[in-house]
């Protein structure tokens, strides 16, 4: 399940990359992140509603709010980046530099998850890192 669910991430991913560079035309790139924000903020709230899982929020702990609005700062960070890297540049070189992201988590994965490294893991990370440089050269 939790592939469809990945699958889904990258269709979405790609369909943000494309609507946003379109969108973005014209519009200060931080104004363009901010709208995103809005839109995903009340869309995440609408399905913690749907669901019913708001009444989880007492039982987070002082880790969880930490990790989690550290998370969100690398997220706003990121987003930011990444639409003045859209703006700017074109979405076929952008994107595949931003998804350079991958290698970026498998390393930081191996050292502060402490995830076991396998060759096939190696192997996928410098297959992407020599896509990455080949797609931008």
């Amino acid at each position: 399940m939790w592939f469809i669910f990945a699958l889904l991430s990258a269709v979405f991913a790609a369909l943000t990359s494309i609507l946003a560079k379109i969108g973005i035309e014209g519009i200060n790139s931080n104004l363009a992140t901010a709208i995103r924000t809005i839109v995903v903020l009340v869309m995440a709230w609408a399905i913690v509603f749907i669901t019913g899982s708001y009444g989880q929020i007492a039982n987070i702990s002082k880790k969880s709010w930490i990790f989690l609005t550290l998370s969100g700062i690398a997220t706003g960070l990121s987003w930011l980046c990444y639409y003045k890297a859209l703006q700017i540049g074109e979405a076929s070189k952008v994107v595949p530099v931003d998804k350079f992201s991958v290698v970026i988590t498998i390393v930081l994965a191996f050292l502060i998850l402490q995830e076991t490294p396998n060759v096939k893991t190696i192997l996928g990370g410098i297959f992407i890192t020599i896509g990455t440089f080949i797609m931008i050269l």
